[in-house]
Formats: structure tokens, C-alpha cells, sequence
């Protein structure tokens, strides 16, 4: 099942596999496996196991059906690059995405080193984007550099929720950067000199910045909803996108 997305980033998923397995502070309060559970709840086919990982094998063409140029989210509710995941498995998904060149795939995960190794003896689509969560210091920053060591025409990173205050950070052979605020009703805050200190940098590496979102905390550290804290930073809105002159 392939949908229209409300990410801000990207224009529809697809989810070949669903469900996952908390493995660090950025999934304390994740957003999939709420969705997940309700829809269990609500009977809807592949989430019998509610957040459990399930491979959907009979999804896996749907991307060769949309002829328009679309950008896809893959596996907004599932990491791909679960240890459960067979690489079997991640083969076919790649090659769908091989096949459907009109389209451009965003693939993040946080299981940085195996994705590094899946991709260490396979080429990598030109329309196929890599991409790493980064939530805090500990566990998030590290798999930066499994990311850099692969040859993919964008790497991308995914600072939300961002946890803490990243530090310096090494952007080289990084293209873009996504930073967003946490939600809901256990949103940890996120502040505004977080959020700063991660564009002046993107600015000085020639990285592109996108903000994502606040959250349910606003800039001057109140809590409010999402829909008043918006995605204004600094007096605009950040989205820019990846550009890469290889990617043909």
C-alpha cells in the first residue's frame, strides 16, 4: 500500500515491510508503532501483528505502477534495514527501485553499520537516496560515518527528534540535513539553539537545510500544538532539497 504523505519532505510511502523494534532514545516514543497499533485495531491487512515486523511481500511492485514521477518514502512504519530483514529481501525492494526510474526513493534508517554493509558489494540506483537518523550524541551521530562510506548519489540525515545539543558535526559527503522537533503528548523539547548550531553548520558546509517542524514545543521552550509551533525558524521556512550533478 503506497499513500499520499503528509511528511513534509517527501510526497507519498510505500512499506514493503512493517513494524520494528525500539533500539535507541530517538524511538522512545515512535510514531509508526501508535499508527501501527491502530490500525490493527482497525483490521486493515498487513498489521495482524500489530508493531510486530512483517514482510509484505505482495507490495513490493506497487512503486511500477505510478507512472508519474513521484518521491517515495520508503518504509515510513518499518525500518528496512532490520536485522530481520533478510538482504534477499532488501535485493528485491533495490531492484524495484532499479526498475522504476521515474520515481526517486528515500530510504533512512538507524541500523547505520548493517546498511553499510548491505551496500558494500551491491551499486546503488542513481534515484535511490540513503539516509541515517540522528537523534543525540551517544547513539545518533555515529552512524554519520557508516553513511559517508557509502556510494550513493545523496546521503541524507534525519535529526528528529532532535534530543540534544549535537555538538560539531562532520557534513562532509553529507547533502542534506532534515531537522524536526518530537510530537505528541510525551514530546521531550527541542531547543532553538539546537536547531542553529545544525544550520550555521549546514551553511558553512554547503549542505542543504530542511526544517522539518517544532513539535509540540515552540522556539521560546513553551509546549503548544503542533499546527501554532509550525515550522518557522528564524522568520521563514527552511526547506531546501539535495541537489547532486551525478545523479543522472
Amino acid at each position: 500500500m503506497n499513500t499520499q504523505s503528509k511528511i513534509e519532505w517527501t510526497e507519498r510511502t510505500w512499506n514493503p515491510t512493517v513494524g520494528c523494534t525500539k533500539i535507541s532514545q530517538g524511538c522512545k516514543h515512535c510514531y509508526a508503532e501508535t499508527m501501527a497499533l491502530r490500525l490493527k485495531a482497525m483490521g486493515v491487512r498487513g498489521y495482524e501483528d500489530g508493531f510486530g515486523l512483517t514482510l509484505i511481500p505482495e507490495r513490493l511492485n506497487e512503486p511500477l505502477g505510478r507512472r508519474k514521477p513521484t518521491v517515495y518514502f520508503v518504509n515510513s512504519m518499518s525500518d528496512l534495514f532490520h536485522e530481520k530483514v533478510p538482504f534477499a529481501y532488501i535485493d528485491q525492494v533495490f531492484e524495484v527501485m532499479r526498475e522504476a526510474r521515474q520515481h526517486t526513493f528515500q530510504v533512512l534508517t538507524k541500523r547505520a553499520e548493517r546498511i553499510a554493509r548491505f551496500c558494500r558489494t551491491r551499486s546503488i540506483p542513481a534515484n535511490v537516496w540513503l539516509g541515517v537518523s540522528v537523534e543525540n550524541r551517544k547513539q545518533g551521530v555515529p552512524r554519520i560515518d557508516f553513511l559517508r562510506k557509502i556510494d550513493v548519489c545523496v546521503r541524507f540525515l534525519s535529526i528528529e527528534p532532535l534530543l540534544e545539543d549535537l555538538g560539531e558535526l562532520d557534513l562532509q559527503d553529507i547533502h542534506w540535513v532534515i531537522v524536526g522537533g518530537e510530537s505528541g503528548k510525551k514530546a521531550r523539547p527541542m531547543h532553538q539553539s539546537w536547531v542553529t548550531s545544525i544550520k550555521h553548520q549546514c551553511d558553512s558546509a554547503g549542505v542543504a537545510f530542511f526544517f522539518k517542524q517544532w513539535g509540540a514545543w515552540g522556539s521560546d521552550g513553551l509546549r503548544r500544538s503542533k499546527k501554532a509551533n509550525g515550522r518557522n525558524l528564524g522568520g521563514r521556512i527552511w526547506d531546501d532539497m539535495p541537489t547532486c550533478i551525478d545523479c543522472v
